[in-house]
């Protein structure tokens, strides 16, 4: 879907979310916890949002399709792929060009 894509390649970290979904929460707040800002899309809220959720899945996360994390355009996948990255060390490193600068 070409929402979907614009939203990736336009932001350096996108989270597509629920509202009511605890593990999208998580995951924003470990990209806060290492000083990234993702934007998060809360697909539940847009009135595109089932077909945005079919999109997700067609492009290959796991049901249920939230948290989708795209980083740098290319989608990491959902809480298992960022849980996964984090725990080898490996978040960090692709999550470097989009940390911000605290003071």
């Amino acid at each position: 879907m070409e929402k979907i894509s614009r939203m990736a390649s336009e932001n350096g970290v996108v989270i597509f979310s629920k509202s009511t979904c605890c593990l999208c929460y998580v995951v924003d707040k470990l990209f806060q916890e290492l000083s990234v800002r993702p934007v998060v899309h809360e697909i539940d809220k847009d009135p595109e949002g089932r077909e945005m959720e079919k999109a997700l899945l067609r492009l290959g996360c796991n049901a249920p399709a939230v948290p989708a994390v795209f980083i740098g355009g290319k989608l990491v996948g959902s809480t298992n792929e960022v849980m996964s990255l984090h725990l080898s060390g490996s978040l960090v490193t692709l999550l470097k060009p989009f940390q911000t600068v605290s003071s």
